[in-house]
């Protein structure tokens, strides 16, 4: 099991994100946390501002929900390594969508952009584990066997 420190901001008044590093491409980004999302997604704009080529994405025809829209243009990017401190998945194909409305939020508020969102796939897949007491993600290293009965 492999644990990853992430930190809390503070949104409003009782609204909170948690924000961790990630390294892609070997360069590091920062990360919402977000146990209410389904997939783990990046930032389109995020990606082809730090020389990830538009040819690398690859268009698909499902439109996305969320984010206050149904329809909403999504394409596919599978990453050599997703990386989180010492915890890593090879070959990562995650969802590349628009995520500019979340980064200009966070700008409005003084908050650094993030490259996208953790989400359920990991967290599950993984057997995701939030401590907030010691603002620390543990994810293990390997998928777990969700297939077996109990």
């Amino acid at each position: 099991m492999q644990k990853i420190p992430f930190e809390v901001i503070k949104l409003q008044p009782d609204g909170y994100h948690i924000i961790t590093e990630v390294e892609l491409y070997d360069r590091k980004f920062k990360l919402v946390i977000d146990t209410g999302a389904s997939k783990t997604v990046l930032d389109k704009t995020t990606l082809l501002n730090s020389g990830i080529q538009e040819e690398h994405f690859e268009t698909t025809d499902i439109l996305s929900t969320g984010l206050g829209t149904n329809s909403m243009e999504s394409f596919m990017l599978t990453i050599p390594e997703f990386k989180m401190k010492e915890w890593s998945i090879k070959n990562f194909t995650t969802a590349v969508l628009d995520l500019s409305s979340i980064n200009y939020a966070y700008e409005q508020i003084g908050i650094d952009p993030v490259i996208g969102v953790l989400g359920g796939d990991i967290l599950k897949e993984y057997g995701g584990m939030i401590d907030y007491k010691k603002n620390q993600l543990t994810l293990n290293q390997r998928k777990l066997n969700l297939n077996k009965r109990r």
